[in-house]
């Protein structure tokens, strides 16, 4: 098969020649129709996920396919299916999984992290039966590709851990994909969104999926400050959605007394164990949650936000290309300039 693979964290990245994956016992080989370019395969390209131990490697974990084949133990799961996963995928066997939260699960299967991922045409996928999710008829593979992380995981932060209802004031701290994502989110469920980034192209993509203002944090001196005044108390809850030390702090000196902060956006290098005010976290009871992922059974609650119309995918999509252009727009995102997600089709 072609697939997108580099030899060494930081390395040139390349469409190489590799070997047909087989299935599993438990597991399936999907035919990839569409699959997403997240900045979490730009982490783990520059070394920053230490899951990643072997090489070659090939990225990519937000996907859509076709089931090509199953392993011997898979009975739901059926060939010619269309499909899509989380990017994490659960055991189902471990205490975590027992409780429903495969989200963290103990043995966890990551395509694209533990193993070579969906920049290929073809991926092999663990634990099929309990994590494959079918993708209804009105769903594309290029919406259902981007639903596999920054859409989900957007999705799991703002109603479960966040636990946003209508009319919450909701902070969302960086208008990246995720950020982008728990924008539409927060606004389908009635709530009132402020989106925060220092781009002027993301912030207004915010804008026309619902945000009800928009902060240009370059701009301000004092950002929580500008939250307070906007909201009279502050946010009822706030999103790192970019995964910084400054965002972070931000984000909780937004809030309102016994608001919520959603830790979404990934901690690296200098900024992986950043100081906290928690001197706010405890006079003002506030609570600090972080948010990995969403559940395959948690699915149906997203997928009917989007068959609703309430929640629209391909909003988020800003250009499709083909797999032999995906090394270098991998690499480009060292100095990431767009506002929306790339989509790469294999074939």
């Amino acid at each position: 098969m072609n697939a997108v693979a580099y030899h060494a964290f930081g390395g040139p990245v390349s469409v190489q020649t590799l070997p047909d994956p087989t299935p599993a016992p438990d597991g399936a080989v999907l035919r990839v129709t569409a699959t997403g370019l997240c900045r979490s395969d730009w982490h783990g390209w520059r070394g920053h996920d230490a899951d990643i131990a072997r090489f070659p490697h090939v990225p990519g974990h937000e996907l859509a396919g076709e089931v090509v084949a199953v392993g011997r133990d898979v009975r739901r799961v059926q060939l010619g299916e269309r499909v899509t996963m989380p990017f994490v995928a659960g055991c189902g066997d471990c205490p975590e999984c027992a409780a429903g939260n495969q989200q963290v699960c103990d043995r966890q299967f990551q395509p694209g992290f533990t193993a070579w991922g969906s920049f290929a045409q073809y991926v092999a996928v663990r634990y099929a039966d309990g994590n494959l999710v079918t993708i209804p008829e009105g769903v594309t593979d290029a919406a259902a590709a981007s639903l596999g992380c920054r859409i989900a995981t957007a999705y799991r932060a703002v109603v479960a851990q966040g636990r946003v209802g209508p009319g919450d004031w909701v902070a969302v701290h960086g208008c990246g994909g995720v950020g982008l994502a728990a924008v539409a989110i927060a606004h389908a469920l009635g709530a009132r969104p402020i989106a925060i980034d220092t781009r002027p192209e993301p912030l207004a993509l915010a804008k026309a999926l619902g945000a009800q203002h928009t902060l240009d944090a370059s701009t301000l001196t004092d950002l929580p400050h500008a939250v307070h005044r906007l909201t009279g108390r502050g946010a009822d809850v706030s999103l790192d959605a970019v995964g910084s030390a400054r965002a972070m702090t931000g984000s909780i000196l937004s809030l309102r007394k016994r608001g919520r902060h959603v830790q979404v956006g990934l901690l690296a290098g200098a900024d992986a164990d950043p100081p906290t005010p928690l001197g706010r976290v405890i006079a003002w009871e506030l609570e600090i949650v972080g948010s990995h992922g969403l559940q395959a059974h948690a699915y149906p609650g997203l997928l009917a936000l989007v068959e609703s119309g309430k929640l629209d995918p391909t909003r988020f999509v800003e250009r499709t290309i083909p797999l032999n252009q995906a090394p270098q727009a991998l690499m480009a995102m060292d100095n990431y300039t767009g506002c929306g997600v790339t989509i790469i089709t294999p074939e």
